[in-house]
């Protein structure tokens, strides 16, 4: 049998702020660096006016833009009353129309 024992390297030592990472909630600078400057190109086409276009023109991509733009959850408390005033108006609709 042969009795020689595995000998194990020595552990690199790391530094003292080893695998902490960044700060929760501190932004990526890069993103925040590409956000600016599609803001500033959004600003140089026209800003508001130039969204709108868009919308009428490319209402699907425009939609997407929205999806992305939006947040996922809305956490909301609904209080007070809704009022039923689409089925009263499409009660008086088909009266009419009778």
């Amino acid at each position: 049998m042969n009795d020689s024992k595995v000998v194990k390297p020595a552990a690199k030592r790391k530094p003292p702020n080893a695998g902490k990472g960044r700060v929760k909630g501190v932004p990526n600078k890069t993103t925040a660096d590409i956000k600016a400057m599609i803001l500033g190109a959004l600003s140089d086409v026209g800003g508001q006016s130039y969204l709108a276009d868009q919308a009428q023109e490319n209402p699907v991509a425009f939609m997407g833009l929205i999806a992305k733009v939006l947040p996922k959850e809305v956490n909301a408390e609904v209080r007070g009353s809704i009022e039923l005033v689409l089925a009263e108006r499409l009660k008086a609709a088909r009266a009419r129309l009778k």
